[in-house]
């Protein structure tokens, strides 16, 4: 409540003469809130982000960078660092997930995909931190440490620990030799908003510069929405042809660019299994245990394509029986 209480005070300061009331927006993985502060004739998002937990600063620098991009991202209008606070426009309140039917998702996902080509257009290097090898492998690591070990309470022989090794070894060659690009690193149906213009971007502070593939892999493996491999075949050759078509820095052949496309979602894939299982063990999150089954479902699909990833289709398939047994 002492919190809330200084998020008040923060915003009577800013609008002294403006009465306003102040109720929950939405709430993160993260430790930040959003409250949506309604004014009379407008309202506005406020971020809490306590300071002790999370730094606003790369929010701020990537709101900065991706609005120059020609991204819709909330515009910061008020901030303070030290306290934690940021007052943002606001985006209204329909998500992508909410919105996506079989009527709507080609017209947003194509919005989408043309934002995501603003946003790449824009990029720079050096003006975001790295997506490289190191932070591509502790990302992998999350998947033995916590999916493995902690969910799955799967202990390695020397065997397995050299296998996975291998493909991990396969799946970062892969992802390290892609062109580079801004990326968002969680694009998909629950960050993004249906605005005007479309989509509004949003939770976008773990920005890097890495992989051309990774945002569409964020996009189209999405862990909250599954389509027809078909339909997404059809987005992901209409994406190719427009970014080819706006000088970007995708292959020349769309096979390869496939390729790449999947061994990005692999390496995703494992990431994000990790951190749920994290979610759930460390932080009590359970909501998250229920989308894990689709998760592995990408992961398999794109594992039994690709002879270099057979190792760790292997693998699943041995320890299959236990993720079962874990998801009843």
């Amino acid at each position: 409540m002492q919190r809330q209480q200084q998020l008040t005070d923060w915003l009577h300061s800013l609008f002294p003469n403006d009465a306003f009331t102040l109720a929950p927006a939405s709430a993160d993985a993260s430790f930040r809130r959003y409250f949506r502060a309604s004014f009379a004739e407008r309202s506005l998002i406020v971020m809490d982000a306590p300071p002790q937990h999370e730094d606003c600063r790369p929010f701020v620098q990537v709101a900065q960078l991706f609005e120059a991009s020609g991204v819709h991202v909330p515009h910061i209008h008020a901030q303070d660092l030290t306290q934690g606070f940021l007052l943002l426009a606001d985006l209204g309140n329909t998500t992508y997930l909410q919105a996506l039917n079989a009527q709507t998702a080609t017209p947003l996902y194509r919005a989408a995909t043309d934002a995501l080509i603003q946003l790449q257009l824009g990029s720079r290097p050096d003006q975001l931190p790295a997506y490289d090898e190191a932070l591509l492998r502790r990302e992998l690591q999350l998947f033995p440490d916590w999916y493995l070990a902690k969910h799955l309470e799967v202990t390695l022989t020397d065997a397995q620990q050299a296998k996975l090794a291998q493909v991990f070894d396969r799946i970062i060659a892969n992802n390290v030799a892609q062109p580079c690009v801004y990326v968002h690193r969680d694009y998909h149906s629950r960050n993004l908003m249906l605005s005007e213009p479309n989509p509004g971007v949003l939770d976008f502070q773990d920005a890097v510069y890495g992989p051309i593939t990774y945002d569409l892999a964020s996009l189209f493996k999405d862990a909250y929405v599954a389509w027809d491999e078909e339909l997404i075949m059809d987005w992901l050759i209409r994406y190719w042809e427009r970014a080819r078509k706006a000088g970007l820095p995708v292959r020349a052949d769309f096979g390869e660019f496939y390729r790449d496309y999947e061994m990005m979602g692999v390496q995703r894939h494992l990431k994000v299994l990790g951190i749920f299982a994290r979610l759930y063990h460390r932080d009590g999150k359970a909501g998250y245990l229920q989308d894990m089954p689709l998760v592995l479902r990408y992961l398999r699909a794109a594992c039994a394509r690709y002879i270099d990833l057979k190792p760790l289709l292997n693998l699943l398939d041995i320890w299959q029986p236990i993720i079962e047994q874990k998801s009843a």
